[in-house]
């Protein structure tokens, strides 16, 4: 019910302008999106870099329908990568291969990437290929490793999801291309031929995933806000003398910005993904709806920063 409800407004044309142009909503969103313009999101990123974070900016839009539409992410990623080149940022960019015309034309959704990637190569900088839903893995994978990776392979890195039965199997094949993989939990509403449908096995095979890339992976991202994926993470790295350079913690922007902290505090690298665009509330409404328990996600972790830091502030100085 939940779902089908936020599924619904998330297409509601009258809703989405509503909302846009209603403060309260706006300010809700501000705390999980960086604005509509590059303006703000590169404003967000120099506030993170401050504090001694790294930043994935993330251009919202997905599942373009038109060739236009697919160029013009292109294009916008393009002057993206050049204004953070410009200005000097610790940021690079992750993508959609929907947002470049996957479901239009896999040449064109290949040449539009090319492109973006050929920009990041003369900058020395990062592109990350975000996963999207599982009727997307294969194809993703397979075009990532056969028509960008050959040709970027020190720009170019690919998103794994723990929840999906594959995955162990994906990252034991990306540690042998070499490629960065960024591991994360996975955020859409999949089936069980596919995915496992409790916590504690994708927990379980989280774990499995993180160890074999901690031990053998190139700089792999570990995104989770998870206190025990962390701690594991940590306790792992330590156990087998694996620096604290060779792998970062990722987290998105807004959620456990006290746990951010903290770990930049305690030496290890932290990237925040960082969403921006004018597609801000179908992006949160769909994300919601994708797995509704992250409406509680969400609303817990604020609730734990909020409570960490009042309870810091008690801390005599």
């Amino acid at each position: 019910m939940l779902r089908s409800a936020l599924l619904y407004l998330s297409n509601q044309p009258r809703v989405f302008h509503f909302v846009r142009n209603n403060g309260l909503a706006k300010r809700f969103a501000s705390r999980f999106v960086a604005g509509e313009s590059l303006d703000e999101a590169l404003d967000a990123v120099r506030a993170l870099n401050a504090r001694g974070i790294r930043v994935s900016l993330d251009l919202l839009g997905e599942s373009v329908t038109n060739e236009r539409e697919a160029r013009g992410t292109r294009d916008a990623y393009i002057e993206i990568l050049s204004r953070i080149h410009a200005q000097g940022l610790d940021a690079n960019v992750s993508v959609k291969l929907t947002a470049m015309g996957l479901d239009i034309s896999e040449e064109l959704c290949v040449s539009l990437m090319q492109d973006v990637l050929a920009r990041a190569q003369q900058y020395n900088t990062f592109v990350r290929v975000d996963m999207e839903s599982s009727e997307y893995t294969e194809r993703t994978l397979h075009l990532f490793e056969h028509r960008l990776y050959p040709h970027y392979r020190n720009h170019v890195g690919i998103v794994l999801q723990s929840y999906l039965y594959r995955t162990f199997t994906d990252v034991e094949y990306a540690i042998k291309l070499g490629c960065r993989v960024r591991l994360c939990k996975g955020a859409y509403k999949e089936p069980a031929s596919v995915a496992y449908a409790e916590k504690k096995d994708v927990d379980a095979n989280y774990v499995k995933c993180l160890h074999a890339l901690l031990r053998e992976g190139k700089f792999p991202g570990v995104a989770t806000h998870d206190p025990a994926m962390i701690n594991e993470a940590k306790r792992f790295a330590r156990e087998n003398d694996i620096a604290a350079s060779r792998f970062e913690f990722q987290m998105l922007y807004g959620v456990r910005r006290d746990l951010q902290e903290r770990l930049v505090r305690e030496g290890y690298g932290m990237r925040v993904y960082v969403p921006f665009g004018t597609q801000w509330y179908p992006y949160l409404m769909r994300r919601l709806a994708e797995r509704p328990a992250n409406v509680a996600f969400i609303t817990g972790n604020v609730l734990r920063e909020m409570v960490g830091r009042r309870g810091n502030h008690r801390q005599p100085a």
